[in-house]
């Protein structure tokens, strides 16, 4: 199993990511590599499902595992063939906006 942290700063404040994160139909224009996301609902809930397609036109299943608004805190897992991903969103305050962080646990069969 690969991991992988990444973690970002800018103006916005939290409440503002927090909100772009909540609504699905808004990942397409904070995200530059995902096109596309269907899903059953707009609002991310856990056991919501749906796909997500990228730029280089790879489509994923995902289902969110996990929403936790008081801390600004989600999880969720994609799925494309055999491979796996669980990917942990966060969203902090910074003292010039926000800061957000995801953790990325790829897993691909031996």
């Amino acid at each position: 199993m690969g991991r992988l942290n990444l973690r970002a700063a800018g103006a916005a404040a939290p409440r503002t990511v927090w909100h772009r994160y909540m609504r699905v139909d808004r990942w397409t224009r904070w995200s530059p590599h995902i096109t596309a996301v269907r899903a059953g609902r707009r609002t991310i809930a856990p056991g919501l499902s749906g796909t997500v397609e990228s730029v280089a036109g790879i489509r994923v299943v995902f289902v969110v595992d996990d929403v936790d608004p008081r801390r600004r805190v989600w999880t969720w897992r994609v799925r494309c063939g055999p491979v796996r991903v669980l990917l942990r969103h966060d969203v902090r305050k910074h003292p010039k906006g926000s800061t957000t962080r995801l953790t990325m646990r790829v897993r691909c069969p031996s």
